[in-house]
């Protein structure tokens, strides 16, 4: 191998090596897609690595801009630099010294597609556009219905659990959920299911009674820019088991019988007693003295006959 071909050899491989390098260094880290609702706001993460040691947000500069028109920033420092369709609607939530270039835009409009690139500006270092990390947002005009869980039969009186829950990439300005039951005790979260997706979720405890049964419960739910979207669900709930129908005439059979079981027996024990006052007076009265008379008369005629003999 000549001179110049151990030269050239060289020369390649050194290209190789400091752009394995540089590509290690210069390197940002986005979410290639974002669904995105129109009117509400949407956040865009990002971090981004540079060359050297960490510095202070004041020594790095970060600018946000189309992909294919550098000139046309959504986001600049110097607000001035900011093209006129994004004014006012864009913040940098991240902090550049700690790598972090997260961006949200408010009041999202259909026509922010995008694709969004990052780029740092280090003036004593260097500069760096990442065209190769960028963000496009698919628009959405209307927001998705919420999920509405809940068990399929309720049972009356006994607790049960209802979740709403529905995905947005506005975790700045997160969606909020009310339910149509205002004396139901319900909690809120908002958590982070990655990928610069988020989930906002509320639970409803409730207690089902008898009244609830072949009624309506709505979710709904509000979004940051006065979208709104809701599910409702049918309420289904299984009595108590209920012998109500079954007891109520039995006592009422036995309470009727005890009534007049108590009644005869009052009017027989009276009846008896006015039969011994019958009785009492009988043995006083005239057929005791006729008894009387008639036993007087036989004794006397029975005298009569041995006075004559003697």
């Amino acid at each position: 191998m000549g001179t110049h071909a151990r030269l050239l050899f060289c020369w390649l491989c050194l290209q190789v090596i400091f752009a394995t390098v540089l590509s290690d260094v210069w390197k940002a880290e986005v979410v290639s897609e974002l669904k995105t609702l129109v009117s509400s706001c949407v956040v865009m993460p990002c971090k981004f690595q540079y060359p050297g040691k960490q510095l202070p947000d004041s020594r790095i500069r970060g600018i946000w801009h189309k992909q294919d028109k550098r000139d046309q920033r959504l986001y600049h420092e110097d607000h001035t630099e900011i093209a006129d369709n994004f004014k006012n609607r864009t913040k940098l939530l991240g902090h550049l010294g700690e790598k972090n270039c997260t961006l949200e835009i408010d009041k999202v409009k259909n026509h922010d597609h995008g694709p969004f690139c990052f780029r740092a500006e280090i003036p004593t270092l260097d500069k760096y556009s990442f065209v190769e990390s960028c963000v496009t947002l698919s628009m959405m005009p209307a927001p998705e219905k919420p999920k509405l869980e809940q068990m399929k039969t309720l049972e009356d009186g006994v607790p049960t659990m209802f979740k709403c829950s529905i995905r947005h990439t506005c975790p700045s300005h997160p969606p909020t959920i009310t339910w149509s039951r205002s004396n139901s005790e319900a909690t809120w979260s908002n958590r982070d299911i990655l990928h610069g997706n988020w989930e906002v979720e509320s639970l409803l405890n409730f207690m089902p009674t008898e009244k609830d049964d072949f009624t309506e419960l709505t979710c709904t739910v509000s979004f940051h820019g006065g979208l709104q979207s809701l599910v409702s669900s049918a309420i289904h709930v299984k009595r108590k088991a209920n012998f109500l129908h079954i007891i109520i005439p039995v006592v009422a059979v036995l309470g009727t019988s005890l009534l007049f079981g108590g009644v005869f027996y009052i009017m027989c024990k009276k009846y008896r007693r006015q039969i011994q006052d019958l009785q009492s007076r009988n043995a006083n009265g005239m057929w005791s003295r006729m008894s009387r008379m008639s036993q007087r008369f036989r004794s006397v005629d029975w005298r009569e006959p041995e006075e004559a003999g003697r």
